[in-house]
């Protein structure tokens, strides 16, 4: 009697991408902890360290109404996603020029390279919500319907992130002082997007020009969650369709440039 092994299909190559991404993701996250005594409490205690600061100059020093009570729920709840562009966009900087011998000698799509620091940096996010909801619970602020827009929020900044660092990472790499100045930017960003302050709290004629950073739409749903008067449908489908297109220019600045790129590291 004959038998014969079941046929071994072979992985899609999307099965083989996101098989490497996850790998790579591990790595990333290993390296990051294996060495640190408090691992995991790292990844909360920056973010931890500003909202006090912020939260302590705003309403101890000097005594503004800004954002919404209780305040430093309201500072985390966007703090901690900046703290995820923030990081995945400055390390796609060093992305290609960190990584080059590896970089060269596999034959995986590059974009994974930036795509595991996103994976990465939102597993880092992902792991600090329980503060948020902690912090939410000791300061009374009450979980709202909204809390179920969530997920779109990190989808949306998904797209947003991957897209500047698409861009970012190739170009980098032609013009190292890009570097530097994409770091100025992101300070610059820091205070033109609404993390110590909400959309409505700047004056009425900078409101609408406001909704054109993408982090604005991403914030406000993040804090619907527990302020529902920050959801503003207007500025979060702005942040949606400038996210996608970021992400289009990344991938088309990226296509163009990945020969080049890997000729010059």
């Amino acid at each position: 009697m004959n038998s014969s092994a079941p046929a071994v299909h072979p992985r899609t190559p999307a099965a083989r991408y996101r098989h490497s991404l996850w790998l790579l993701t591990q790595r990333d996250l290993r390296v990051r902890y294996s060495t640190s005594v408090l691992g995991y409490f790292w990844s909360i205690l920056d973010p931890l360290v500003m909202a006090g600061i912020y939260w302590f100059v705003f309403t101890q020093v000097f005594q503004r109404d800004v954002g919404n009570e209780p305040y430093i729920v309201f500072l985390l709840s966007a703090l901690l996603p900046w703290m995820w562009f923030n990081g995945t966009v400055s390390d796609s900087t060093r992305a290609f020029l960190r990584e080059a011998k590896l970089i060269r000698s596999t034959r995986i799509p590059r974009t994974i390279w930036v795509n595991r620091l996103v994976l990465s940096k939102g597993i880092e996010f992902v792991a600090a919500i329980p503060v948020l909801v902690l912090f939410a619970i000791l300061f009374g602020a009450e979980l709202n319907a909204e809390a179920v827009f969530f997920p779109l929020a990190i989808l949306i900044q998904t797209v947003l992130t991957a897209g500047v660092g698409l861009l970012v990472a190739p170009l980098v790499v032609f013009f190292r002082d890009l570097e530097r100045a994409v770091k100025l930017v992101l300070r610059f960003l820091f205070y033109a997007s609404p993390v110590i302050y909400g959309t409505a709290d700047l004056p009425s004629n900078l409101q609408f020009w406001a909704a054109f950073n993408p982090l604005s739409g991403i914030f406000s749903l993040y804090r619907a969650a527990f302020f529902p008067e920050q959801l503003d449908w207007f500025v979060v489908g702005v942040s949606a369709a400038m996210s996608l297109a970021f992400l289009g220019l990344g991938l088309l600045v990226f296509t163009r440039t990945e020969r080049a790129v890997l000729k010059e590291i």
